[in-house]
């Protein structure tokens, strides 16, 4: 799926599902548009083929805009607009639900900002409601998201798919994933902007990341996979030599910080560089070798902007780590 969606030339192919396993929503994150749990009838498959040749035939896409500001609609509007696509706007949350109940739209853009800052509310607006749950939903912010946005958007997360972005290039490229656009049909501005997005290496190439863990095992393998990708690579062994580290390289680009350490652990180190303001959009993944329930709401409460478990998947970590310094 990563491969297909990484492609230009197959991007806009739908894409269903079939496994035993129930990663739904990470599937519709990825652009799937639709997803059967195992075993899959033949009314179930009827049903999934009749929704792909809906799509398929459905030649002009509709998105639903949220937003207030004449400005950011514009900007908004010259990105995400196009022949083939059909845009309504919404400058209230009460329009967008009026509008959401006479029209099947194929996606939904919500501006942060939109009646002073309720953008969010609409997305857990969305969680409730069973024939809203089911159009992915794109966040767009121009600022740095309050914790308690953060923790709601995570929420929302568990329910409806949901991407935030922050800049015009990732913008447009979650409306072509979600809409299944030809790449080929786009202009030729849109096309550079896309090329930019998916040039993963060049995302990572020279940047400084800081590894906080005190196992060397752990150390070495992270290392030798960063350094591959031609990053530059700080070791710290606790938090207190983390500070230290940040002190001494204040233009690191990402942290990868191990919970369980002596002297300071992960939680307290997190919580020390958010203290402080030149760090606090500074992208902290959280690494933990004890997956338990609640872990990944303790790490993100304590500053991290994600979390893996370990053994760390270090393909599902590059990726994560390329989300992170696009923004």
């Amino acid at each position: 799926m990563t491969r297909l969606k990484d492609n230009p030339q197959t991007r806009h192919i739908p894409v269903h599902f079939m496994s035993a396993s129930d990663l739904t929503r990470d599937a519709k994150k990825m652009g799937a548009i639709g997803y059967s749990l195992k075993p899959v009838n033949l009314a179930e498959l009827s049903e999934a083929f009749k929704k792909i040749q809906q799509f398929i035939t459905k030649t002009l896409k509709k998105i639903l805009l949220v937003v207030d500001n004449e400005l950011r609609f514009e900007e908004i509007l010259d990105i995400v607009g196009g022949e083939e696509v059909q845009t309504l706007l919404a400058e209230t949350l009460t329009q967008a639900t009026s509008h959401l109940n006479k029209v099947a739209f194929d996606c939904i853009v919500v501006e942060i900002d939109v009646e002073n800052g309720a953008g969010i509310k609409l997305l857990e607006q969305f969680c409730h409601q069973e024939n809203f749950s089911q159009i992915p939903v794109i966040l767009y912010a121009h600022r740095e998201l309050t914790s308690a946005e953060i923790k709601l958007l995570q929420q929302c997360d568990e329910h409806i798919t949901v991407k935030a972005v922050r800049s015009q290039e990732r913008l447009l490229d979650e409306t072509t994933l979600f809409l299944h656009q030809v790449e080929a049909n786009l202009s030729q501005e849109k096309r550079k902007m896309l090329q930019m997005v998916h040039d993963k290496e060049a995302i990572l190439r020279h940047k400084k990341v800081l590894i906080v863990d005190d196992d060397m095992r752990n150390i070495f393998a992270l290392a030798t996979v960063l350094e591959d990708k031609d990053m530059e690579v700080l070791i710290a062994e606790n938090g207190k030599e983390a500070l230290e580290f940040l002190d001494n390289h204040p233009d690191t680009h990402l942290v990868l910080m191990d919970i369980m350490m002596p002297e300071m652990d992960g939680h307290e180190a997190m919580q020390k560089i958010r203290a402080q303001e030149r760090f606090c959009k500074l992208p902290i993944i959280a690494l933990t070798a004890k997956a338990m329930k609640g872990d990944k709401a303790k790490c993100i409460e304590a500053g991290a902007n994600d979390y893996l478990s370990k053994p760390v998947d270090t393909d599902k970590l590059i990726s994560l780590m390329r989300v992170w310094l696009s923004r």
